[in-house]
């Protein structure tokens, strides 16, 4: 836990130095455009494929296909909740809270809690989790914010997203275990490791144009509910009255019980959907996630 709440705090510290780029104008709008691209167009694309390079083991294909399972009714679960849960909000702030209720934090936050919490046996059983969650994100998240004449051209937007490909390109490296050379590793490594830090400095740019005193309000409180309790617990219920293994139920709890994912606000920007408020839901619901993350934590050790 000590790893996660250092995690946290170092995610508002990047948030902290976008704002402070940003009020004195060491980088302005159209360097956050671009920063904007970047992170959409080339480090999250790296990233999805960094995720899928893990090696799969027939060992342990019993525990995989349980977590798979949990994480698309997971996915599914999420998708009719936020078709249903925000139809009283104006049609851009419901498209910032759909997408962020169906794509959380997990893809940053997942892994090292998986892996502090449960060794690298939680590691390797998060990143599986993770496919459903990725492949939703880019597909049934980017059609939130996509908007196209017709549904062919809305699909063919979405299936030619350069986060999509990269998804077609991870599955086929995990499921064949190839691998490209090893420079080109090293050069997809390396800008994947780049995707926290490009993504919350963006943030902390978008938050220095947002009043403070506006940060929390009725909709971020009832979307932090949802996302961080509502959610874990509706998968906890479940995995405790099937006597799930016990790591699975672990890793499937603790990764649905994530805040909301930094996707959110690049989204919310590229696409023009309220981008302040979507950087009040991923702020605020990654400070609560400080408390109840441990909660969860504390829950699961307990049953």
């Amino acid at each position: 836990m000590k790893e996660l709440i250092n995690l946290q705090l170092m995610m508002f510290a990047l948030i902290i130095i976008g704002l402070i780029l940003k009020k004195t104008k060491v980088i302005g709008k159209e360097g956050q455009k671009s920063m904007t691209n970047l992170v959409i167009d080339l480090i999250l694309p790296c990233n999805i494929i960094f995720s899928f390079m893990i090696k799969f083991s027939s060992k342990i294909a019993q525990d995989f296909m349980v977590i798979l399972i949990i994480s698309i009714l997971i996915q599914v679960f999420c998708v009719i909740l936020g078709s249903v849960l925000y139809n009283k909000c104006s049609v851009k702030r419901k498209k910032c809270l759909r997408y962020a209720t169906i794509c959380s934090n997990a893809g940053f936050l997942g892994n090292p809690i998986a892996q502090g919490v449960y060794g690298m046996m939680g590691l390797t059983l998060a990143s599986i989790y993770l496919i459903p969650q990725r492949i939703m994100m880019w597909s049934e998240g980017v059609s939130v914010f996509t908007e196209a004449p017709t549904k062919k051209e809305m699909l063919k937007k979405i299936f030619s997203h350069p986060c999509i490909i990269a998804c077609e390109i991870g599955v086929v490296l995990m499921l064949t275990g190839w691998r490209p050379p090893h420079f080109l590793q090293e050069t997809i490594t390396s800008i994947s490791n780049c995707n926290t830090a490009m993504s919350m400095l963006v943030i902390g740019m978008i938050l220095a144009d947002a009043d403070p005193r506006t940060l929390v309000d009725k909709d971020v409180l009832f979307y932090s509910v949802i996302r961080l309790i509502i959610i874990p617990f509706c998968v906890f219920i479940p995995c405790w009255m099937l006597h799930i293994d016990s790591l699975v139920k672990g890793v499937s709890v603790l990764l649905a019980a994530m805040p909301a994912g930094a996707t959110t606000t690049i989204l919310a920007s590229k696409y023009d959907c309220e981008e302040e408020f979507s950087v009040k839901l991923v702020v605020f619901s990654t400070a609560a996630s400080l408390i109840t993350t441990p909660l969860w934590n504390m829950i699961l050790l307990k049953f």
